[in-house]
């Protein structure tokens, strides 16, 4: 897939932007239920170029780029002129929604992430992330990835819903002497059943004629020129009447023909699925996709195959060729590749890496093995902040990767 139009870059942006949203949105639900202050959601990360903020006296104040973070900047020369000697001005705990200059992530941030405490004696701020019990901790480390997750789930059931799109279950070419030419197929035909079953798109005919080559596999050892018949009805190109066909497909077929020797044609076709079965199969593909890059990093982790990452640069170029798909294919590739993101991400932050979701996870399950005994602030921060120097080095290294082979 080339991309012909960079315009179709820019829906990079909505789909980072709602992988990013719903990610932080997990942490920030979860922190408000838990009690934790916020002090900032943020799309991006900084520096902030805008953001909003309620006013205790009501409505909203901007915050623009260098703005105030804290209560006490917050207030502008008029108020602080009325306050007096004896007179405290309100503490304020109104969250920042900010967006921020580098589109590469987003934030929630609390008091406390790295095990701070609030005063000299060692008390903790009772609206901190520190201050919550282990458990609550975990659930709003965790929120992110599984909003993620749910959000993979709702656009797989709306991809299937909306149609997917596939090989039509037609011929593109024949190979010359192959068992197809022999039956009489040529390009442009389409089947219709094969062995009673009925097909809807090429890899229906791919499917029944590998498991009928692999029923009969056993008894053609000894023969490499075995063949396995195979029923199929066909209408031929240009006409509405349909004809019944035998084919002997080969069980040991020469490299690249395939058993019947046919090549699929380009032609997409949508299959719509039920209302009630696109929520099946939208969860079922969700856990597929997630087995298969848990695999996929068990065999990096093993050896087994080689690391093949792309960075936000490699995404983006990605998503602009499936965008500019949409009119021919519809919207499924963009919903899928949006899903498979959101594993992606969720993946990704749930493994027990410094900086990372999972990274604190496993700080607080060495905090409850060492008996509730948290580790220290100053080391808790070191460790979180050498892990994110380490992501943001591989983040540089796989972003000058990916422009250098932009046009590859």
């Amino acid at each position: 897939m080339t991309l012909t139009n960079p315009w179709f870059l820019l829906a990079a942006i909505p789909v980072f932007g709602l992988c990013v949203l719903i990610h932080e949105l997990g942490h920030f639900l979860t922190a408000k239920w838990a009690g934790i202050r916020v002090e900032e959601f943020g799309l991006g990360l900084p520096p902030r170029v805008l953001g909003f903020r309620k006013r205790d006296r009501g409505g909203w104040e901007v915050v623009w780029f260098g703005g105030p973070r804290t209560a006490e900047d917050a207030y502008d020369g008029e108020q602080l002129s009325r306050l007096n000697g004896t007179e405290k001005h309100p503490e304020q705990h109104h969250t920042i929604y900010s967006i921020n200059l580098l589109p590469i992530g987003g934030f929630v941030r609390m008091p406390g992430e790295n095990g701070e405490v609030n005063d000299e004696h060692g008390n903790y701020d009772p609206g901190s992330f520190a201050s919550k019990t282990a458990g609550k901790r975990i659930i709003v480390l965790v929120a992110g990835v599984t909003m993620n997750v749910i959000l993979a789930m709702v656009l797989f059931i709306f991809a299937y819903g909306v149609g997917q799109p596939v090989a039509a279950p037609q011929v593109g070419s024949v190979v010359k002497n192959s068992p197809a030419a022999a039956a009489g197929l040529r390009p442009g035909d389409t089947f219709i059943e094969v062995n009673g079953q009925p097909v809807h798109q090429f890899s229906d005919v791919q499917d029944i004629t590998d498991a009928l080559i692999g029923q009969q596999s056993s008894a053609c050892k000894k023969d490499p020129k075995c063949t396995v018949a195979i029923t199929a009805v066909i209408r031929h190109a240009g006409q509405k009447s349909t004809v019944t066909t035998v084919i002997h497909a080969r069980v040991d077929p020469p490299q690249g023909q395939g058993p019947m020797g046919i090549v699929s044609t380009s032609n997409v076709v949508l299959i719509r699925y039920p209302f009630w079965e696109a929520p099946i199969r939208g969860v079922g593909e969700t856990f597929s996709v997630t087995g298969q890059f848990i695999s996929t990093i068990g065999q990096i982790i093993t050896g087994r195959t080689q690391a093949q990452i792309s960075g936000p640069v490699g995404i983006v170029k990605f998503t602009g060729e499936v965008a500019q798909s949409i009119p021919v294919e519809g919207w499924w590739p963009i919903l899928s590749l949006t899903a498979i993101l959101n594993i992606n991400l969720a993946i990704v932050n749930i493994l027990p890496f410094p900086a990372l979701d999972g990274g604190r996870v496993f700080l607080i399950l060495i905090e409850l093995l060492r008996g509730g005994k948290r580790l220290k602030p100053e080391l808790e921060g070191m460790i979180n902040l050498a892990g994110m120097a380490i992501l943001l080095a591989l983040m540089v290294i796989i972003t000058v990767s990916d422009v250098l082979h932009w046009s590859s």
